[in-house]
């Protein structure tokens, strides 16, 4: 294995690729997942706006989507993909698939996160007449905060190992480098770095999240 032979601008292009990948997609997942995360709870049995039907109709869509693994969801997706981003190919092709993968897993963790709050928190606030969207404003979120921090530090580690599956379908990053330099050619010292890009980046994400939901515990 010689790394003196790896083409390392190609390594950081690959590596810049993978942070703008997990970056948006990990944006448009909390975007869209903390709100049906926040509605799975609500109308979820005893809850402000308890509404059955809606609610299974909701949970078993998040349970689809989760149950689909993320390299068959990416290939199904290539036509919807096309029409949304313009193209199937790199970060932009990528991010779609990411988001629809990710979105229902977050949105699950957050439906956990709010059913480990004290009960007594809405209770509260229904006794001081707040509506719903006052009692999850002013009450819900700013409880549960520490685990909305820890659900997204997961669901951002699970995105970089799905942006390494998206070089399967030449989402781009260190997958697609992995795939093409690694596999296809054979280039063992390539697959070994992107590897460890990989495994760097998760770590790094660990520390900076463990740091913060400690400071976010102590406060």
């Amino acid at each position: 294995m010689m790394l003196a032979n790896i083409d390392w601008a190609l390594i950081g292009e690959a590596t810049i690729d993978t942070l703008l990948m997990t970056g948006f997609s990990l944006l448009f997942t909390i975007l869209i997942g903390l709100p049906l995360g926040i509605l799975l709870f609500l109308t979820s049995k005893h809850q402000m706006l308890d509404n059955g039907p809606v609610y299974h109709v909701l949970s078993f869509i998040v349970n689809v989507l989760r149950s689909v693994p993320f390299l068959i969801l990416l290939i199904v997706m290539i036509p919807f993909t096309r029409v949304l981003a313009g193209t199937s190919l790199g970060v932009q092709g990528a991010v779609p698939p990411l988001v629809v993968s990710a979105a229902p897993f977050f949105a699950r963790l957050v439906e956990n996160v709010l059913r480990e709050l004290d009960p007594g928190v809405s209770e509260a606030c229904r006794a001081m007449g707040a509506n719903s969207r006052q009692t999850v404003l002013l009450a819900l979120i700013p409880e549960a905060t520490t685990g909305i921090v820890a659900a997204i530090i997961v669901t951002a580690i699970a995105l970089v190992g799905y942006s390494a599956m998206s070089g399967v379908i030449g989402g781009g990053g260190l997958g697609d480098l992995a795939l093409r330099f690694g596999y296809q050619r054979y280039q063992t010292d390539v697959m070994v770095v992107t590897v460890v890009m990989l495994v760097v980046m998760v770590q790094v994400l660990q520390v900076f999240g463990d740091r913060l939901v400690a400071r976010l515990n102590r406060k």
